[in-house]
């Protein structure tokens, strides 16, 4: 049975989807896995519940969003491979000593493109004690365009993710005050689908969470050179030395899971992250939107690597 896989859209952080695909994880497992590009964000879930794909990865985010606004729609994660914040922050000047309290005299660029990093720098900050509103955010604009603004010097702090962290660092344009993933647990990407297609296509979701951990494991035990090498051609506009130093330091911030279970930390920490601002009104639960069976099941076997 061929398995559309939807693609969020293309990004660094989610390396670990595209090295299944590069070292024929699924293939090993038996399965025909179809990567297809979500048209938006906004319209991955859907694509999942219209028939558009079986499967999808994508934020927790969206988990919570759609529960909010119907508990039976039957949305459900069963992999979790992102299970802490690939954002950054950034200033024009070193800031060693970094402290939230610290954006409040400055103007500061948030994400425009997905809600979640806003979603979670604004939970940081009111656990600081300050309130998100008295900022001086800058209007809302690409990750790109901060970038400019802030080798411009026309913006104090920015937040985005790689590769554009590595090239401002690298540039000495910008310097890192803040690496998210430092919080701890904060679930950021599974691969989600249905009950109903977890229910008929038991194998099939067996075999795709396996293929994951296999990956996590061939991950684990390379270094970021060797992950870039292997999924270059996903991203054919980034330098490899780029690619591999954003490898690297996200493989060294453990943004990326070395197992496939969600961690409850990390789905709860996005969840009240999301009532504090007013995203979602539910209080969700963690059994909700998870199903960790088969994550469980395969982190109890015994796995051949994968081949490089």
């Amino acid at each position: 049975m061929p398995i559309t896989l939807i693609e969020n859209f293309r990004a660094v952080f989610y390396t670990p989807f595209y090295a299944a695909f590069a070292l024929h994880a699924y293939e090993e497992e038996g399965l025909d896995v179809q990567l297809k590009t979500s048209s938006a964000a906004t319209q991955t879930l859907n694509a999942v519940l219209t028939g558009a794909g079986q499967v999808s990865w994508g934020g927790p985010m969206r988990l919570l969003h759609a529960w909010d606004d119907n508990p039976g729609n039957g949305l459900v994660a069963f992999c979790e491979v992102v299970g802490r914040d690939p954002f950054y922050l950034l200033g024009r000047a070193p800031n060693p000593a970094f402290h939230m309290r610290d954006l409040a005299t400055r103007s500061l660029a948030v994400v425009s493109e997905v809600p979640t990093p806003w979603y979670c720098l604004q939970h940081d900050i009111r656990l600081a004690g300050i309130d998100p509103a008295n900022l001086r955010r800058t209007p809302a604009r690409t990750m790109g365009e901060n970038v400019a603004l802030l080798r411009a010097g026309e913006v104090d702090v920015i937040q985005v993710f790689e590769p554009y962290a590595r090239q401002l660092v690298d540039d000495g344009a910008g310097h890192v005050w803040y690496a998210a993933a430092s919080r701890g647990p904060a679930t950021y990407t599974t691969l989600n689908t249905t009950r109903a297609f977890i229910q008929q296509n038991e194998a099939t979701v067996l075999g795709m969470t396996r293929a994951t951990y296999r990956t996590q494991r061939w991950i684990a035990a390379h270094d970021g050179r060797a992950l870039a090498e292997a999924v270059a051609r996903y991203f054919p506009d980034i330098p490899l030395p780029v690619l591999a130093a954003s490898c690297e330091g996200y493989k060294a911030s453990g943004i990326w899971n070395t197992d496939p279970l969600q961690q409850r930390a990390g789905l709860e920490w996005l969840r009240d992250a999301m009532l504090a601002c007013g995203a979602i009104r539910r209080n969700a639960a963690y059994e909700d939107l998870s199903d960790m069976r088969f994550a469980r099941q395969v982190m109890g076997e015994a796995l051949a690597p994968l081949k490089a």
